[in-house]
């Protein structure tokens, strides 16, 4: 997929000042991490959300972690899972990123 395919001219005029854009970008930083989150979640159970599951183990809800990035501090949700033995690639638990 193209940038140009989703981020169309129209969308991309509303921003007038660099801060607005800048604001933008994160809060798509922040969405794509989280899916990112529950994509790894996933890989970790062997089923994905609203599946049959396999295992004992299921979610168990989310956390919440401060990040920072280019774009500045952002709180995320970070899903859980029942064993607490999921311990995510992208944000690992108890390290700063």
């Amino acid at each position: 997929m193209k940038t140009e395919d989703f981020l169309s001219d129209d969308l991309l005029k509303q921003f007038k000042t660099g801060q607005q854009l800048n604001d933008f970008l994160g809060q798509i930083q922040k969405r794509a991490i989280e899916k990112m989150l529950e994509g790894e979640l996933d890989g970790h159970l062997g089923y994905e959300k609203n599946e049959q599951r396999g295992s004992k183990n299921a979610r168990k809800g989310y956390g919440k972690k401060k990040i920072k990035t280019q774009y500045g501090e952002s709180e995320i949700k970070v899903p859980r899972d029942r064993d607490a033995s999921f311990n995510p690639m992208i944000v690992p638990s108890g390290k700063a990123w």
